[in-house]
């Protein structure tokens, strides 16, 4: 498309932008994404502070202090000790980038070992970066086995990830054991909870025996976490947290064009946004409001989980959290046959499964509609 020679009239780009919106799937029905859907009562304040620069924060003292409130409020959550700070980052794949950024330039060393289910932004970074990762195979349910990563560290070695929730599975690893390898190797470890960081709290909450993964444990270093995920914020709203506000130094740089001397995120430029909409909504739900919420998602999971079994399709495990893996045969078809019915769902081939994630605005109807379909799709495709 060529760029307008002449103006457009609104009625017909607005026509033409609305047209095009049409062909996404509904959000309802979009079963395989781990973002949220924000609520209808708060996107005004979105729009109200979309034109806010808190890279340049001096100029909006008032969405600044929001900022400074909405991370204090996360690193509570995380039980960071008094010395911890925080930024607001894009989303997971820039907290991560960032964290392995501090352990390199803090630890010296050439080599991150990482997990197999490891996020893929991990892989961006070493190529970034010039980092190299050393991938340690998983165990058979799914998670790092801590012996395995104790026997991986090498003298090049200068940090280690695990991760809680993760993108497959929803799975969590053994954090607490690898918090004392790393702690007693003197090594860096970074938790990406970009997931898991706003749901495994509140179940933790409500009784569910689930292992720590803050920095209530002495080896965690750094902590990614999403609130456009589970926090149900609007996208793009991450964290990372790091067990010492003076390590952001290690990649800060000074910013002389704009009113902060310098800047330690990989965006110059960030709308204030996301950062108002989060603060309403943490505070309009509150660790109550994420209990219920968790409960929820949880009951609407097992909920799911059954409705599959009864109609003879298999889950490939016990979920821990919000996530299931639907076992079938000819995944891509599968999930192609969806598509055309109007459901969004992920593959996780290696599994010959596809990828569920309950959020908080579905619903028991969305559930049953979906089962009836997926019945019909693999007759269709003859699992």
């Amino acid at each position: 498309m060529r760029f307008p020679e002449k103006p457009r009239k609104w009625d017909e780009v607005k026509r033409e932008i609305y047209r095009l919106r049409e062909k996404d799937i509904p959000f309802s029905r979009i079963l395989g994404t781990m973002c949220a859907k924000p609520e209808e009562n708060l996107k005004k304040i979105y729009m109200d502070f979309l034109e806010t620069n808190l890279g340049d924060p001096i100029k909006f003292p008032g969405t600044k202090e929001i900022e400074d409130k909405l991370t204090g409020m996360v690193l509570d959550i995380f039980n960071a000790p008094k010395s911890a700070g925080c930024r607001v980052v894009s989303g997971g794949t820039e907290g991560n980038m960032l964290a392995v950024a501090i352990a390199r330039n803090m630890k010296g060393g050439k080599e991150l070992l990482i997990p197999e289910h490891a996020h893929f932004s991990f892989q961006k970074i070493a190529r970034i970066a010039g980092v190299r990762v050393r991938v340690i195979e998983t165990s058979r349910n799914h998670v790092i086995n801590p012996s395995d990563v104790q026997k991986s560290i090498t003298d090049k070695t200068f940090g280690v990830v695990a991760v809680a929730g993760t993108t497959e599975l929803g799975l969590i690893d053994p954090i607490p054991d690898i918090s004392d390898i790393c702690f007693d190797n003197n090594l860096f470890l970074h938790v990406d909870a970009a997931f898991g960081g706003f749901i495994i709290p509140f179940l933790k909450d409500l009784g569910h025996d689930l292992p720590n993964f803050d920095f209530r444990l002495k080896g965690v270093s750094t902590i990614t976490a999403d609130g456009h995920k589970m926090g149900g914020c609007a996208i793009p709203l991450g964290f990372l947290m790091a067990r010492d506000e003076k390590w952001f130094r290690y990649i800060e740089v000074e910013t002389p064009y704009v009113s902060t001397r310098y800047q330690s995120t990989l965006l110059g430029t960030r709308s204030g946004g996301p950062v108002a909409h989060g603060y309403a909504r943490f505070n309009l739900l509150g660790r109550e409001g994420f209990r219920e919420t968790a409960r929820r998602c949880m009951e609407l999971t097992m909920y799911t989980k059954r409705k599959l079994e009864e109609k003879g399709f298999r889950i490939f495990m016990e979920p821990v959290l919000n996530v299931l893996a639907v076992v079938v045969e000819n995944v891509d078809e599968v999930i192609e046959k969806l598509h055309e019915r109007g459901w969004g769902v992920n593959p996780i081939r290696k599994l010959s499964s596809f990828r569920i994630v309950i959020q908080p605005h579905m619903s028991e109807e969305i559930i049953d509609k979906f089962v009836e379909d997926l019945g019909y799709v693999c007759m269709e495709v003859k699992t």
